[in-house]
C-alpha cells in the first residue's frame, strides 16, 4: 500500500488540486447516465417519441434515428450538471485557493504520495448557522482514481473534523450528490447524519440528481451541552 501525508494547500499545488477535482466530478458522468436510463420519465421518451413519429410518418428508419438523437440528449443531460459544478467551482472559490480557504478562516488540505497530490479537501466557516451552533462547512472532497481504498479519504475528513473540533467549532455540515455513492457511504461510516435532500437548479431537479445534507456534531460540542 503507497503511503501519503496530509499536508497544507500550496500555490505550486494548484493544477494538481484543480485536477483531482475535475476528474473526480466528471467520473460520475457516466453513473448520471445509467441513472437517467432507470427513471420512468426517461422510458416515456425514448418510447413515446420514437412511436409517435412512427405512427405519423411510418418509418421505421426515422424512429430509429430519433431514439440515436434522444441518446446523444440524455448524455448530455447527464453531464451537463457535472460540468457545470466544474465551471462554477473552478470560477468562484477555487479561482483563488488561498484567498477563499486560508484567508479565510478556514483551510485547505492535500494528500501527497509520491510527489503527487493524489486527495484534496476543504472547510470553511458557516456564514449563517443556527441559532447557538458553530459550524464549519466541509468542501470539495476528492481522492484521484488510482489512490482510493487507502483511507485517503477518510484521512482528510478527520482532519477537517480535528480543524473544526480544535477551534471550537459544534459541528461539521456538507452536502454531496446522491449519484456520489462512495462518498455517501463513506460519511455514513464516519458517523455523519443525514439532515435533508434538495436540489440545486431546475435540470438537476429534471434529471433527479439530489444534494444530500450532512452533518457531524463534534463530541467535544455534545460534552459543553450536557
Amino acid at each position: 500500500m503507497a503511503s501519503f501525508h496530509i499536508r497544507q494547500f500550496q500555490e505550486r499545488d494548484y493544477k494538481q488540486v484543480v485536477d483531482v477535482f475535475s476528474r473526480g466530478m466528471e467520473e460520475h458522468i457516466p453513473t448520471g447516465f445509467r441513472h437517467l436510463l432507470t427513471l420512468p420519465r426517461t422510458f416515456l421518451l425514448l418510447a413515446g417519441v420514437p412511436l409517435a413519429i412512427f405512427l405519423v410518418s411510418g418509418s421505421r428508419l426515422l424512429a430509429v434515428v430519433c431514439i440515436f438523437f434522444l441518446l446523444l440528449f440524455l448524455v448530455f443531460l447527464a453531464s451537463k450538471p457535472w460540468k457545470d459544478y466544474v465551471s462554477k467551482c473552478l470560477h468562484t472559490d477555487m479561482a483563488d485557493i488561498t484567498k477563499s480557504y486560508l484567508n479565510a478562516h478556514g483551510s485547505f488540505w492535500v494528500a501527497e504520495s509520491g510527489g503527487q497530490v493524489v486527495g484534496i479537501v476543504g472547510a470553511l466557516p458557516v456564514k449563517d448557522p443556527p441559532l447557538g451552533r458553530k459550524q464549519m462547512q466541509l468542501f470539495r472532497l476528492s481522492v484521484s482514481s488510482q489512490h482510493r481504498g487507502q483511507g485517503i479519504a477518510k484521512a482528510l475528513v478527520r482532519t477537517v473534523l480535528q480543524f473544526a473540533r480544535d477551534r471550537g467549532y459544534s459541528d461539521v455540515v456538507l452536502e454531496t450528490g446522491l449519484l456520489q455513492q462512495g462518498a455517501v457511504t463513506l460519511y455514513y461510516s464516519m458517523g455523519f447524519q443525514k439532515t435533508g435532500e434538495s436540489f440545486m437548479d431546475i435540470l438537476t431537479w429534471l434529471v433527479d440528481v439530489s444534494l444530500i445534507h450532512f452533518i457531524y456534531p463534534l463530541p467535544s460540542a455534545q460534552k459543553h451541552e450536557l
